[in-house]
């Protein structure tokens, strides 16, 4: 049987620290770099609280990081889906793919949107 997610893990198409932050801001400005993980988390450099309460209804704590600060099994699970990417952390570490990049880019910042596509994923998860 498969265990059931008990963490959700989101990992930003964005290194984290200074010259990360900076890197990414930069690229976003300039069009050359988008996270639709980062607009639906932040506006500007400030977290938005939408985003705080959302994740407080979740049956499970979530836990977002910059791609720079994954471990190794997030960062390969998260090389296999693509960035940016909402993981869900199994019962015995395994990982799975609740949100891929696509989905999170068609939220297009949305906090309603992406918390629905983590709501559902975590339902087919069989997660209450």
């Amino acid at each position: 049987m498969t265990e059931r997610v008990v963490e959700v893990v989101g990992v930003y198409n964005a290194d984290g620290g200074v010259l990360g932050e900076l890197a990414y801001a930069v690229g976003h400005l300039t069009g050359r770099t988008s996270c639709g993980l980062c607009d639906a988390t932040h506006r500007g450099v400030r977290r938005k609280p939408a985003w705080d309460e959302m994740t407080a209804g979740l049956p499970v704590p979530v836990r977002l990081v910059h791609r720079n600060e994954t471990t190794d099994a997030e960062r390969a699970a998260a090389e296999r889906a693509g960035l940016p990417v909402v993981l869900g952390v199994r019962g015995d570490g395994s990982l799975t793919t609740l949100v891929p990049p696509d989905r999170l880019a068609a939220a297009h910042g949305s906090v309603d949107d992406v918390g629905d596509a983590i709501r559902s994923a975590l339902d087919d998860e069989g997660v209450a």
